[in-house]
């Protein structure tokens, strides 16, 4: 016990202070991981197993699914996929008191599921939504607050990078029944910001669509927007029915992708692809060095028994689940405002899910809660990377968004508290397919 105190006292000391004198997140937790070992083993020992842990926590199968996924999102994001997304999108809306504000966040979370990243879905849907929006009249803090609170419902929706990762580091949960489990509370977030944006519409008079649709245009429209929707049939169809896995799935949303942008809506062009393959790169490299630095913190944790520390702290205060699960959330919350969701699920799943199963929690819905919590710090500063694409799509100050976005960040945390506390909002579709 006093090894799991030493080590996770020389973690918290060391780890923010890297961080604040800007040190790259990764380098961060390699580094603080290192010298929290260095009680426990020899300073030769700890860098070899530092670099052991490296390459062991890459080596999945598994995570070739990120690399293709966010590939694919690259592909969508310039292949004109938004736009037909965002058609068929006010096709649903309808003639709903701000009906742009609920096509914003029912773009979100198409495109936000198909690309698997928030800040994708802000910029894309930001830089169509905000003209038509501000050309209707609408403040612009609004339309920046509900495109922003809106954009992470693509990370709970599937396919989820988010909910692979997790699936990874809490010992091989079911990424199929985890994908599953992400759409009702996906779309009750979806379905919180879009009552909040009825309210303010409806107090601000904002204007519905002027515009009548004919059912030749409404019919325009869903035929234009199949080909962008199948893609979620088709992969997530695929995963569900046991006809590919997840990496097999990804591997085919880039080549899908691919053949929609390039000779469907040729938006794509051959001369582009080195630009795209680049940015997946960059941004694969990054997230598979977090994923590699936060094994070593992750085995570290495992080996001087902190998880168990914790859990006997925590468990210490109440013996009340309903207490802890607040507890819990609170701390979850607090870790998103200040790091990424994908080395606060590296760091944190290993240490909170033994609480939670200790509580008669299943691991799938602990996943879900853990990935709510983390897309809200996306939107929460200091920082949260979707709130400042928003604002910076947007062309507004982050105060004055911050402000209008304060009624949805309560509607989205009544949604977190129902996904916490009723499983089975998380656990019924897995359930109804048999996948639990």
């Amino acid at each position: 016990m006093e090894l799991a105190l030493q080590t996770g006292l020389t973690l918290l000391i060391v780890f923010p202070i890297l961080l604040l004198i800007g040190i790259p997140i990764a380098v961060t937790i390699g580094i603080s991981s290192v010298l929290a070992i260095l009680p426990a083993l020899p300073w030769e020992n700890a860098v070899f197993t530092a670099a052991q842990r490296i390459f062991t926590g890459i080596n999945s199968f598994s995570l070739l699914a990120i690399p293709f996924f966010i590939l694919a999102g690259i592909i969508m994001n310039n292949g004109g996929i938004a736009i037909k997304l965002v058609n068929f999108a006010n096709l649903l809306a309808g003639k709903l008191p701000g009906s742009l504000a609920h096509t914003n966040v029912i773009g979100n979370m198409l495109f936000g599921s198909i690309s698997g990243s928030g800040t994708a879905a802000a910029a894309a849907m930001g830089g169509i939504m905000t003209p038509l929006q501000e050309e209707a009249g609408y403040d612009k803090d609004f339309s920046a607050a509900v495109n922003v609170a809106s954009a992470p419902t693509g990370l709970l929706i599937p396919p989820s990078n988010s909910l692979i990762i997790y699936s990874l580091v809490s010992g091989g949960t079911s990424v199929t029944a985890l994908f599953m489990a992400g759409y009702i509370p996906g779309i009750l977030w979806g379905l919180g910001v879009m009552i909040v944006a009825f309210f303010i519409a409806k107090k601000k008079a904002y204007k519905t669509t002027k515009e009548k649709i004919t059912f030749s245009q409404a019919l325009k429209v869903v035929l234009d927007a199949i080909p962008s929707l199948s893609l979620i049939v088709i992969i997530i169809g695929g995963i569900t029915g046991g006809i590919f896995t997840a990496t097999e799935g990804a591997a085919i949303a880039v080549v899908y992708s691919l053949l929609l942008s390039m000779f469907l809506y040729k938006s794509i062009k051959l001369k582009d692809l080195p630009r795209i393959l680049l940015e997946a790169v960059n941004m694969t490299a990054m997230i598979v060095f977090l994923i590699g630095a936060s094994s070593i913190m992750s085995w570290i944790l495992a080996f001087t028994n902190v998880p168990t520390y914790i859990t006997n702290l925590i468990l210490g205060l109440s013996d009340n689940p309903i207490v802890i699960l607040l507890i819990m959330n609170i701390l979850l919350l607090v870790v998103g405002t200040f790091m990424d969701a994908t080395p606060a699920i590296l760091i944190f799943t290993p240490i909170f899910l033994p609480i939670a199963q200790s509580l008669g929690m299943d691991s799938i819905q602990f996943g879900i809660m853990l990935v709510f919590n983390l897309c809200i710090g996306t939107i929460t500063p200091p920082v949260g990377n979707t709130l400042f694409v928003g604002c910076r799509v947007a062309k507004t100050k982050v105060e004055g968004v911050i402000k209008s976005i304060l009624p949805f960040y309560i509607a989205i945390f009544i949604v977190l508290m129902l996904v916490t506390f009723i499983p089975q909002l998380s656990l019924f579709i897995p359930k109804l397919m048999g996948l639990v």
